[in-house]
């Protein structure tokens, strides 16, 4: 059987296109996590922080990333919002007390540090066992700045308590707290008890705690408070007692040594959680955030250690490295929206290594090949006859 030209030039180009994406598609499916050698069109920065492993777009000259014992962490710029690095930046992870920062967003603009109030025993109720605590007393009245200070400094949960009480309860102020964060663009956090004491279903995630301590800083009270090393709180006869911000990377507490131009923000701890962290530093006018969520290292101040690491990294990688992502909320929304990503970066995620062609170029070539056949079949044997 001999094929005429025109059929023959038909069946040729047919072919050499259903190639051509067929060989496209692996490449467009195997850019997978890691580090990232540097900026690329096909992927959106944002995109990235929603891919496990670490991502890092480094320029000639950037110093290497530090090799982290964390479960997640992330480094940003607070004033531009440009995320510097990251590691699983959207793994829901248990926040502990770090989630304080989101409560003090959401709480602290309707309640003027000079209101004082008179606590009643049901606003202390039902306090979760080992929780951190400053020490407020029933019937005793405290300024509400007061209570921010042993919020920020002591991480009081009975603190928190009452101030969750003077702002509707404990329901709202959950209910309110992830109203809060999902209009800061931090969809990985799901709130159950506002203080950050370990509940069923509480997650956050190192991007999401970022947004709030960048938010926190544009907040002259939040900064305020965030950033006080050492506070006199009232005390039940009273008198009054110094506490001591529990941030030991600010106060240098516990032979940790202090972090040159910490200005805050929140650290936090509970048996599930492991230790977290919130720390942003200010150097040469530049203002950097960093989050490390659950170091595995055996030392016992790895969260204040890996955090110093990651704040010399960022300082030093200024201007040398491409951002991977952004805290802003319009640019940090993954593509098909908040939900579509979040099963990727779960605590029990696959690895994203599958290298079969995507969808679009399978389908495509499918199609292509059927209408060749098609259209070969109408040049060599002529119109098919109606009945």
């Amino acid at each position: 059987m001999t094929i005429g030209f025109a059929s023959r030039a038909a069946v040729s180009g047919c072919v050499l296109c259903a190639a051509g994406l067929l060989a496209l598609a692996p490449a467009a499916a195997t850019s997978g996590p890691g580090v990232d050698p540097g900026p690329r069109t096909t992927d959106t920065p944002a995109s990235l922080l929603y891919r496990p492993g670490t991502h890092v777009r480094p320029r000639a000259g950037a110093p290497e990333v530090p090799d982290l014992s964390a479960r997640s962490w992330l480094v940003a710029d607070a004033d531009t919002g440009a995320v510097l690095a990251a590691h699983d930046a959207h793994r829901r992870l248990p926040p502990a007390s770090t989630l304080k920062t989101l409560f003090a967003l959401t709480v602290m603009p309707a309640l003027p540090s000079g209101i004082r109030h008179r606590v009643d025993p049901e606003e202390l109720a039902d306090i979760g066992p080992g929780s951190s605590l400053v020490g407020v007393a029933e019937y005793r009245t405290y300024r509400v700045s007061d209570l921010w200070n042993g919020v920020f400094l002591n991480s009081g949960n009975d603190a928190v308590r009452v101030l969750a009480a003077l702002s509707g309860g404990w329901r709202a102020t959950a209910e309110r707290m992830e109203e809060k964060a999902r209009a800061l663009g931090a969809r990985d956090t799901q709130v159950r008890s506002p203080d950050g004491y370990d509940a069923p279903g509480q997650v956050s995630s190192a991007f999401d705690l970022a947004v709030f301590g960048r938010a926190g800083l544009r907040n002259p009270e939040f900064a305020e408070y965030c950033a006080r090393a050492e506070a006199s709180f009232p005390a039940r006869d009273g008198g009054s007692y110094p506490i001591v911000n529990t941030n030991r990377l600010l106060t240098g507490a516990d032979g940790v040594a202090p972090y040159r131009g910490l200005i805050g923000v929140k650290n936090g701890y509970t048996s599930h959680a492991g230790n977290t962290l919130v720390a942003a530093a200010r150097r040469d006018g530049r203002t950097l955030v960093a989050t490390v969520m659950n170091p595995r290292s055996d030392s016992g101040h790895a969260v204040y250690e890996e955090t110093r690491a990651l704040l010399d990294w960022g300082f030093e990688a200024a201007g040398r490295v491409n951002p991977v992502g952004s805290l802003d909320a319009l640019r940090s929304a993954p593509p098909g929206g908040p939900e579509a990503d979040a099963m990727a970066v779960s605590a029990s995620r696959r690895d994203d290594t599958d290298d079969r062609p995507v969808w679009w170029t399978t389908t495509g070539a499918g199609l292509l090949g059927g209408a060749c056949v098609a259209v070969y079949l109408r040049l060599r044997w002529g119109p098919v006859p109606k009945d």
